[in-house]
C-alpha cells in the first residue's frame, strides 16, 4: 500500500465510515442483552443461574454454591473463576455468606409443568420467575426488588403501590432503605445502595443487617491480651515478697505526686511497674553501699581514720603497718 510507486492513500480513505456515538436505541439494546445475560448466568461460575441464588449489597445475583467455593480457604474452586478474577467482580462486597442475602423466588408452577410457557422464562433459564403480587414476569423487562432480611422478590410496582413495613408474603417488618433493587440500571439506585452499604459497615452490620465478624474478632483479641495480663500479674503476686530477688516483680511503684500511672493497659502497667521496681532496687542497693563501714573505711575521713591514721589521709596515702 503505497511506496511502491503508486499512490499512497490517505486516511479519509482508509477510514470509510467514521465512528459514531451510540444512538438511543442502540444504548437500550446493549442494557438489555446485559440485563439478559446478568438476570440468566452467576457472573462467577458462568453458569445458569438456579436457585437457591444470593444477591450482594449492590443487587447482583450469583448461584450460593458458587459463593461458596470462593469463600472456602485454599486454592481457587471448581467450577468458578479464578480467586483474583472472583476478587475483581465482587469488589470486596462478599466476605462471609452474612454479606449476602438468599432470595425467595416464587416460580409459576404452570409455566414450568408445560416447555411451551417457558417462553415467558429467560432464554437459558428453565423455571418463570413472577412476582407474587402482581403476577408479573421477573426478568430484564421488569424492575424487581426484594427485602432484607427475609429476601422476598417483588415487582417494584406492587411495593410502590401498596407501601407498607412489613412483608407482604411474611409479614416481617422492613424500612424503606431496606429495599434493594435487583441489577439497577439508574445511577441514582446504584449510588442509593452504595451508601446504604457504607453506612451499614460504620454501624458494624453486613448487608444481610447481622453483626459483622470482624467486630467479635476484636472483641475476642481483646479479651485475651487482658487474660494473659492477669496471669502475668498474678504470677508475680504468688511470689515471695521477702525474698529480694523476686522483690523487683512484687514491689508497685506510686509517682511522686502520690497518683496512680493512669496507664489502661494492663500489659503495658504491668511491664512500667517492673522497669520502675528494678531503678527503686538499684537505687536502694547503692544507698546500701555507701552505708558499709568496710567500703567507706577505705576513702578519707575529717576526723581521721582507725588506727591512728592521719587527718585527710586515705587508702592510697596512709600506708601500710603491722602492729
Amino acid at each position: 500500500m503505497g511506496n511502491d510507486g503508486g499512490s499512497i492513500p490517505t486516511r479519509r480513505e482508509l477510514v470509510r465510515e467514521a465512528a459514531r456515538a451510540p444512538s438511543t436505541a442502540q444504548v437500550k439494546e446493549t442494557q438489555r442483552e446485559q440485563q439478559e445475560h446478568s438476570w440468566t448466568t452467576c457472573p462467577i461460575s458462568h453458569k445458569s443461574l438456579a436457585r437457591p441464588i444470593v444477591s450482594d449489597s449492590v443487587g447482583n445475583l450469583y448461584n450460593k454454591d458458587a459463593v461458596l467455593q470462593f469463600l472456602l480457604p485454599g486454592d481457587d474452586g471448581e467450577g468458578i473463576s479464578s480467586k483474583a478474577d472472583c476478587e475483581e467482580i465482587l469488589c470486596g462486597r462478599v466476605k462471609s455468606l452474612r454479606d449476602v442475602v438468599e432470595l425467595k423466588f416464587e416460580v409459576d408452577t404452570e409455566l414450568a409443568e408445560h416447555p411451551s410457557g417457558r417462553a415467558h422464562a429467560p432464554r437459558g433459564r428453565q423455571e418463570a420467575w413472577i412476582c407474587p403480587i402482581t403476577a408479573k414476569p421477573l426478568g430484564p423487562n421488569v424492575k424487581s426488588v426484594y427485602l432484607v432480611p427475609c429476601g422476598h422478590v417483588f415487582a417494584e410496582e406492587a411495593i410502590r403501590q401498596l407501601k407498607g413495613d412489613k412483608c407482604l408474603q411474611c409479614n416481617e417488618p422492613y424500612a424503606e432503605e431496606n429495599i434493594i433493587s435487583i441489577l439497577p440500571i439508574k445511577e441514582d439506585d446504584k449510588k442509593r445502595l452504595i451508601a446504604r452499604g457504607f453506612k451499614l459497615a460504620e454501624q458494624g452490620l453486613t448487608h444481610s443487617l447481622k453483626k459483622a465478624p470482624s467486630s467479635k474478632k476484636r472483641k475476642k483479641h481483646a479479651d485475651t491480651a487482658d487474660a494473659s495480663a492477669k496471669e502475668v500479674a498474678g504470677s508475680d503476686a504468688s511470689k515471695n515478697p521477702a525474698d529480694p530477688k523476686d522483690r523487683s516483680n512484687t514491689s508497685t511503684p506510686v509517682p511522686a505526686n502520690g497518683s496512680s500511672s493512669g496507664i489502661k493497659n494492663a500489659a503495658t502497667s504491668s511491664l512500667t511497674a517492673r522497669v520502675l521496681a528494678e531503678e527503686n532496687e538499684k537505687k536502694k542497693r547503692r544507698k546500701m553501699m555507701g552505708q558499709s563501714s568496710t567500703i567507706s573505711s577505705l576513702y578519707s575521713k575529717k576526723d581521721g581514720g582507725k588506727d591512728g591514721a592521719a587527718k585527710g589521709s586515705d587508702f592510697m596515702t596512709r600506708g601500710f603497718s603491722i602492729s
